[in-house]
């Protein structure tokens, strides 16, 4: 329970008899899944060529059978530590901002700030929703704002929480911001510029159109998610973790009275602000990522607790309570990773691509456009990386949009689409399915809520496809 949220007495809940799995048991089940797969799916390979900027890029019609490495019964056990490995980074990276965030729970400076913000707007918090996910939707557009949402979920969990919104809201609005910022990017050099560059365009060429897209897409889905928290916000028990939040945080209730901030909780906060402001300069500026975020943020802890009064001893002990929290967050990114670590290992994640591929160049040329978007779509399942995935399918996809009378530009609009929406949704995606666990929101819980915006989202991406195909978008 968080020492942030008010908690009354929570009333029992009626026995459940259907329980989705721990979140847990359901990637378990997709290793192995992975695992039984290497036994149906023939392994095979594509040759890679590296290009003059130093990427590896895939050689068009280069799909070979090769031997394929069968899993054992060993490998869905060993893929969790597999994936453990692999995905460290981000796992330690979710480890110690945790911990910091620990420390500044335990000034409770985050409690007063929540009540002087409630204050001030006098019930018009609500407001907050769209200027937070627009602000989101502007680093997934420009700088690819996508693991970084992990330390912003933990920090606005807990306060928006206090607010009278739930575990969704708080998740969806780094999580569902940043990624709508990320599908219809317009500066993304991860995704636009990376897919671009192989497909020999102008790099963020087409900017007018991709803006007006980014615009739509950002709009309708802001919307969404404000007029959900504002019903949240009117009738708790109309969210779908309405029971589960109050089971795991109490009942959280909106602030109340006047309080204000002496000078070690303006010191405190400053400490804060300047490692937001310092983690998103570096970022933008000097291609800051999980190593030179973390020390900032084990930084921020140690001066927060300083600053506060904390001896060294205290502040240890915020790190402790912070990493608790976070744990099961920071160890979904291992098991999510697990599944990648089965499908490569048994060499059938180009097979896969190979009958994508194949598919695809079957159909009408006038589906083309839309079918090269579901390609993208699907692929991401399994490739959960947009500058992997550019690099791996862009390649392909470039001859094939020339032979189909698709311009490369719609291909790579298509590419961007189908690798941005689906990061909201895919188990194999680490940092989301992390974000998820730091809420508290469990996936199937998510999935749920997600579905009518996520139709929505891929509506509008196809329309918009269609629209680039048919006024040949260059």
């Amino acid at each position: 329970m968080s020492d942030l949220d008010t908690t009354t007495t929570v009333e029992k809940t009626p026995r459940q008899t259907v329980r989705f799995p721990h979140i847990f048991v359901v990637l378990f089940t997709f290793i192995c899944i992975a695992a039984l797969s290497t036994y149906l799916v023939d392994a095979g390979s594509y040759e890679r060529t590296t290009t003059e900027q130093g990427r590896t890029v895939v050689v068009p019609d280069s799909y070979t059978t090769v031997p394929g490495e069968k899993a054992t019964l060993l490998t869905p056990f060993m893929a969790v530590f597999e994936g453990m490995k692999e995905g460290s980074s981000i796992i330690f990276f979710i480890f110690i901002s945790g911990g910091a965030f620990g420390v500044l729970k335990a000034t409770d400076v985050l409690q007063k700030l929540v009540t002087s913000v409630s204050n001030a707007l006098s019930g018009r918090d609500i407001i907050l929703i769209p200027l937070l996910m627009a602000m989101f939707a502007v680093g997934g557009a420009t700088f690819g704002l996508a693991e970084e949402t992990i330390a912003f979920i933990i920090i606005l969990a807990p306060i928006l929480r206090m607010l009278g919104y739930d575990s969704i809201t708080a998740a969806a609005v780094p999580l569902v911001g940043a990624g709508a910022g990320f599908s219809a990017a317009f500066m993304n050099p991860f995704t636009v510029g990376v897919a671009q560059d192989i497909a020999e365009l102008p790099l963020f060429s087409g900017l007018t159109l991709r803006v007006i897209y980014w615009v739509v897409f950002v709009g309708v889905t802001i919307a969404f998610v404000t007029r959900y928290a504002a019903s949240v916000k009117a009738d708790p028990t109309a969210s779908p973790v309405y029971r589960n939040d109050r089971r795991q945080f109490g009942n959280s209730v909106p602030p109340r009275g006047h309080q204000t901030l002496d000078l070690s909780d303006k010191l405190v906060m400053l400490a804060f602000t300047g490692a937001i402001i310092s983690i998103a300069y570096g970022v933008i500026r000097h291609g800051w990522y999980i190593g030179e975020m973390s020390g900032i943020f084990l930084l921020m802890g140690i001066l927060v607790g300083t600053l506060s009064g904390m001896g060294p001893s205290r502040i240890a002990e915020g790190f402790v309570d912070g990493f608790k929290e976070i744990a099961m967050g920071a160890l979904v990114v291992g098991f999510a990773y697990g599944i990648l670590i089965v499908l490569k290992d048994g060499s059938i994640l180009d097979t896969i691509l190979y009958h994508l591929e194949t598919l695809l160049a079957d159909l009408p040329s006038a589906l083309t456009a839309i079918s090269m978007f579901i390609v993208q779509l699907l692929l991401n399942f399994l490739v959960p990386s947009g500058s992997g995935q550019a690099a791996l399918t862009m390649p392909l996809m470039v001859p094939l949009s020339d032979l189909m009378g698709v311009s490369r530009q719609t291909a790579v609009l298509a590419f961007q689409f189908g690798d941005g929406i689906s990061n909201i949704i895919t188990p194999t995606s680490g940092y989301f399915m992390a974000g998820l666990a730091v809420a508290g929101v469990s996936w199937s819980k998510w999935i749920k809520w997600l579905a009518p915006l996520a139709v929505t989202q891929i509506v509008m991406a196809g329309g918009m496809i269609t629209i680039a195909h048919l006024i040949s978008w260059t």
